[in-house]
């Protein structure tokens, strides 16, 4: 008979009201929690933060072990972020794979770089490697490293190690677990994390022999669990979220989402900042230079409504579930205490829409000064956008994705060009970074669609250019991927650098993230070209000493744009009422000619308003998006000033 969890105790435990003898026996069940490589060096593990503090609450001495800070160290810190910040072609997991795997390891020669140069040949570039150096790293500098973690810490001392992992620590992951199941028999291994949620977690327990057990989906319940299991000699293929080989089979299945989100343990950070100190990855005394990762909220209350097409985040735990804003506030209170920082990263997929009317003005009255990012929808109001800039938000990722409509629509976003846009407009005004992406690709598409963002972009070159412009990926679990009856394929495939780095014997298809694919009725490669150079263009302009700018003065009756966005077209536009008042209407959001009529009571007709509104399209100083209008040109006065630019970690 399965566990019940619901019937257990607590996500958090009271080892003091154990019994003796149980807190005896947990206390000879030590537990060891690691991050590898390529984990970022510039943040600890939330993950881990969580389950160590949920671990030891049970009774179980649990210590956290940032030992992917040793190999950035090792490597150099800029050069380890360089392959920590890759996503296609795994080229830090192919480091690991001859150590992981031995001579199971399929590419012992390392032709890796040269078989998929095209996109390796870049990443190199930014090393500042040559491929025979880079070969250096793998078969000299990887096993080193690995050594020196088995002989620097008292392996003996634990009888639990945990490993958590997440895009490219898998396989560094794995290369340390088989090394400590031959060197401590005794070590029972468990992994968790993003890269074993679904039929992936399955597969890699079935198919890698030093995994012995795998929490797959929310390990918050599940972990302390399967530790209460192992002492009380229980199998722990029974608790609801582990995975255990049975023979040839694996068995167990995920456990429901975690809904509780204010029982959660505030994170531990402390072996991050000590270990990252004693590294010189991070400042050593006063105000820590670095970011801090916390948890607001898991899934994403749009994604539960409209899964966006090429989204394969949150694998099978898409429900919205949010912490209380008193709780939020309270937490990121302990985190600045503990850590002397106040820079911080919400890992939430999505805001918490309730937070903008609860938690915002609670930090505000609180007097706290901290650095905030956030992930947000890109429906955001000017006022909303204010109260995330007074309440200490910096930089927020709006899910910005296109320009187009037509395009927003196939990605099922939820939000249209000039919204995204209006965004961008508050965003510059109020000094919020935006990170976003612009991304093509999309069964559907139109030429006519990308010839209207390629002509749109030159007016929009004063606010902040995407981060990168790119054909979507396909990832498991994202409707793309998961809906072939909706989105058919011409064909799909694991991304390639999965055959150079697991064994044969290792089924892709089931444990590939990222897949190569032509999806069918999308437009050629081509078709998009000027879009890149748009792009480019705009990301250049932002690059220089002078950033481009449109500008609107105004006083009753009278507006003055100037428009310095390209050097060759300098300008001053000069307008008063009714002109004024019509250009102001589709200020603060997009408008309609008839908001805009009704708005200003103007005694004319629909048409002509429409008329007037066309005209500053035509001159670059409004969009139009279908039947609405909005005014690009910003504020002179009136918006707050940024402080000091957000943390190059981030």
């Amino acid at each position: 008979m399965r566990i019940d969890l619901r019937d257990r105790s607590p996500v958090l435990g009271d080892p003091y009201t154990l019994p003796a003898e149980t807190r005896a026996a947990r206390a000879r069940w030590g537990v060891a929690l690691v991050t590898m490589p390529f984990a970022s060096a510039y943040w600890p593990s939330m993950q881990l933060g969580l389950l160590g503090p949920i671990a030891t609450s049970h009774g179980f001495p649990t210590e956290i072990l940032h030992l992917n800070l040793e190999f950035a160290h090792q490597l150099g810190v800029d050069a380890y972020q360089v392959l920590a910040q890759q996503r296609e072609r795994a080229l830090g997991d192919w480091l690991f794979s001859t150590a992981a795997f031995g001579p199971a390891a399929p590419d012992p020669h390392g032709q890796m770089p040269r078989q998929l140069a095209n996109d390796i040949a870049p990443v190199l570039a930014q090393l500042g490697l040559s491929i025979s150096e880079l070969l250096e790293v793998r078969d000299r500098q990887v096993p080193a490293y690995l050594e020196a973690q088995l002989n620097a810490v008292e392996w003996d001392r634990f009888r639990v190690v945990g490993f958590t992992s997440t895009f490219q620590q898998n396989v560094a992951s794995i290369a340390l677990a088989s090394m400590l199941k031959r060197r401590h028999p005794h070590l029972v291994t468990v992994f968790g994390g993003a890269n074993f949620d679904g039929t992936m977690g399955i597969e890699y327990v079935r198919a890698i022999d030093c995994i012995d057990y795998a929490v797959t989906g929310e390990a918050d319940r599940s972990f302390s669990q399967l530790l209460i299991s192992l002492v009380d000699g229980q199998d722990p293929s029974q608790v609801p979220g582990v995975l255990a080989r049975d023979g040839g089979q694996v068995v167990g299945a995920a456990d429901r989402p975690f809904e509780d989100m204010d029982e959660l343990p505030v994170p531990d950070y402390s072996d991050y900042f000590s270990r990252a100190e004693r590294l010189g990855i991070s400042r050593v005394g006063g105000r820590r230079e670095a970011t801090v990762p916390f948890e607001s909220a898991r899934g994403c209350w749009w994604g539960a409504k409209s899964h966006c097409t090429f989204c394969g985040l949150n694998g099978e735990t898409m429900a919205f579930r949010s912490k209380s804003p008193g709780r939020v506030a309270a937490e990121l209170a302990e985190l600045a205490r503990r850590n002397r920082t106040f820079d911080f990263q919400a890992v939430d997929n999505i805001l918490d829409r309730s937070y903008l009317d609860e938690l915002l003005p609670q930090l505000v009255a609180d007097g706290s000064t901290y650095r905030l990012f956030y992930e947000v929808k890109a429906n955001l109001t000017r006022g909303e956008v204010r109260a995330l800039r007074e309440s200490g938000v910096r930089m927020i990722q709006p899910g910005i994705e296109s320009l187009s409509s037509h395009v927003l629509r196939l990605m099922r976003k939820g939000v249209r060009a000039s919204t995204n846009v209006n965004l961008l407009k508050w965003a510059c005004y109020y000094g919020l970074d935006v990170g976003w992406n612009m991304l093509w690709g999309f069964p559907g598409e139109q030429t006519e669609d990308y010839d209207a963002v390629a002509a749109l972009m030159p007016q929009l070159i004063h606010l902040q250019p995407p981060v990168s412009a790119t054909r979507i990926r396909l990832e498991r679990f994202s409707p793309l991927f998961e809906d072939p009856e909706t989105f058919p394929l011409a064909w799909r495939r694991p991304e390639a650098s999965y055959r150079y780095i697991y064994p044969e014997h290792v089924d892709l298809e089931k444990a590939a993230y990222f897949f190569e694919y032509v999806l069918q009725d999308t437009l050629p490669s081509s078709v998009y070209a000027e879009t890149v150079d748009r792009v480019d263009e705009w990301r250049l302009a932002w690059a220089g000493e002078t950033r481009p700018s449109l500008t609107r003065w105004a006083a009753p009756g009278f507006i003055q744009i100037d428009d310095h966005r390209h050097p060759d077209t300098f300008g001053t536009y000069t307008f008063t009422d009714p002109l004024a008042a019509i250009y102001r209407a589709c200020d603060d959001a997009p408008a309609t000619a008839c908001d805009v009529k009704e708005r200003l009571g103007l005694d004319r007709e629909l048409d002509e308003v429409e008329a007037t509104l066309e005209e500053f399209c035509s001159r670059g100083l409004m969009m139009r998006d279908g039947n609405l209008f909005l005014s690009l040109a910003i504020p002179a006065t009136g918006g707050l000033s940024p402080d000091a630019p957000w943390p190059q970690a981030l």
